[in-house]
């Protein structure tokens, strides 16, 4: 019989060595189980207060506490928040209802992921000493547009009405309207038409015609993404739950959202205007909580979505109207 080997000890430095092996290796599996995931979100304008639940969500956390890294990426006049899906620029866009519509119809695809702003707030204006009281008076005027994304809705009134006009590339700067070189302007109500106000121009003074009381009441900035890019759930969730998140906190405390859009811009290097801000939050607030909502909903409305398209197909704008279900995104796309 073979006498029996005797047992070899541990040393204290070994096991301590194997208790912080361990340690390390549980800290390293936590920190990938919560790893953020790093995606890129395209305005489609300067900073402003227009975007300012994002950058609350982002200041306060509310994208991180649900497993997102978001950096935001401002747009301007030479970005198209399409183009930049498309190219692989961004993985999230904000852009007008219409245009994702269009989009989609030409071929990027491009899907539905949530709807901040559930009312129109574009318009035209025009100096009522003009004489133009009525869409009838539009006939033979100068009118500024501007790009793509803003183009649908002027063009589709006036096929509708058969008013023949002059179309005139619209500059961001209202001053070629107010030195009379347009007869009508484009104008956003959260942002060229307090412009006009601060220029001097009271709004008695103005003819104002608001897209969303002449059956064009599109919804305008949504959050999209691209079929392709293959989100996870988890990725869809944490970006609606957390912009909502950041609406909700800017409504409730938007003194404080002021002066954090007030930093965004400076870091940016854009002219800001704090009353100017302050009518823009307010403006905000007036066509996100729409029809007696208390908090931010992001469903896009399947007749919304219905409206818009059956205008933009009869203006030429597309050539078939999508199913609702295969615009927006679902678990399962």
């Amino acid at each position: 019989m073979l006498p029996a080997r005797p047992s070899r000890l541990r040393s204290p430095r070994s096991i301590l060595l194997c208790y912080v092996s361990c340690i390390l290796l549980c800290l390293c599996l936590a920190l990938s189980a919560h790893a953020e995931k790093q995606v890129k979100l395209v305005l489609h304008w300067y900073p402003q207060a227009q975007f300012a639940g994002y950058y609350m969500a982002v200041e306060k956390g509310f994208y991180s506490s649900r497993g997102l890294d978001v950096q935001i990426l401002p747009g301007g006049a030479d970005i198209g928040p399409f183009d930049w899906l498309e190219q692989g620029k961004a993985d999230f866009a904000l852009g007008f209802l219409s245009t994702a519509i269009q989009r989609r119809n030409g071929g990027l695809d491009v899907v539905h992921v949530g709807q901040v702003v559930h009312d129109s707030a574009l318009m035209l204006i025009a100096h009522k000493k003009s004489g133009i009281r009525s869409l009838a008076d539009l006939a033979g005027t100068r009118i500024g547009v501007w790009g793509t994304d803003f183009q649908i809705q002027p063009r589709a009134l006036f096929k509708q009405q058969n008013i023949r006009a002059t179309i005139i590339q619209q500059a961001p700067s209202m001053d070629l309207f107010m030195r009379g070189g347009l007869d009508v302007v484009s104008a956003m109500w959260y942002n060229e038409y307090h412009t006009l106000m601060s220029y001097g121009l009271e709004q008695s003074e103005m003819t104002t015609f608001f897209f969303r009381d002449l059956g064009l009441n599109f919804p305008e900035d949504g959050l999209y993404c691209r079929r392709s890019a293959q989100m996870t759930p988890q990725t869809i969730d944490a970006m609606r739950k957390g912009t909502a998140e950041g609406w909700d906190y800017v409504f409730a405390h938007p003194d404080e959202a002021l002066e954090l859009v007030l930093r965004v811009m400076k870091a940016n290097k854009v002219r800001a205007n704090r009353s100017h801000q302050r009518w823009m939050l307010a403006r905000m607030r007036d066509i996100i909580l729409t029809g007696g909502r208390k908090s931010t909903d992001l469903t896009l409305s399947e007749k919304a979505f219905g409206q818009a398209s059956q205008v933009l197909l009869a203006g030429g704008f597309i050539r078939a109207i999508l199913p609702y279900e295969d615009f927006i995104w679902q678990d399962h796309p």
